[in-house]
């Protein structure tokens, strides 16, 4: 099930729920899911609540014993579509894929690159552009580059 309570441009809720009944199949996940693509106050709220930061994020994932529940900023999607020169549509289907590899147990930030993998394997059957672990990785390094310029050697 979709839910959208925040407005983007052509959504197409049919597409979006096939694609997560696809990629759900393929990360082994059973059960119902669902995702809600809500505004930047929606999911910041969320995300204080569940994960106690206070901030928007892109993608949220409430896992259940049999299936679970994913949150989308639909202002994040949209930003990252245009910076990354995809369509909307496609930055959804790639936060849902992140989403749902969450359900399934994944956790990018202590698995040594287990859902990177799996994300990557996944994205290319789907047909995706760049992963949100890649994505988030690559913009980690040159962020840093940028805070700390080269020093001279001594």
């Amino acid at each position: 099930m979709i839910v959208v309570e925040s407005t983007i441009k052509n959504i197409k809720k049919a597409e979006l729920a096939h694609f997560a009944r696809r990629a759900q199949k393929l990360a082994g996940v059973s059960g119902e899911i669902a995702v809600l693509i809500a505004d930047n106050q929606r999911i910041q709220e969320l995300n204080r609540r569940f994960r106690k930061k206070n901030r928007p994020t892109d993608v949220l994932s409430f896992p259940r014993e049999d299936g679970g529940d994913i949150a989308i900023s639909a202002e994040i999607a949209r930003e990252n579509a245009g910076l990354y020169g995809h369509a909307p549509l496609e930055e959804l289907k790639i936060l849902v894929l992140h989403g749902i590899l969450h359900l399934a147990g994944h956790d990018h930030e202590d698995d040594q690159g287990e859902m990177a993998a799996k994300e990557l394997l996944l994205r290319k059957k789907l047909r995706l552009p760049d992963s949100l672990i890649d994505r988030t990785h690559s913009r980690r390094h040159s962020t840093e580059g940028n805070r700390h310029p080269a020093r001279k050697k001594r």
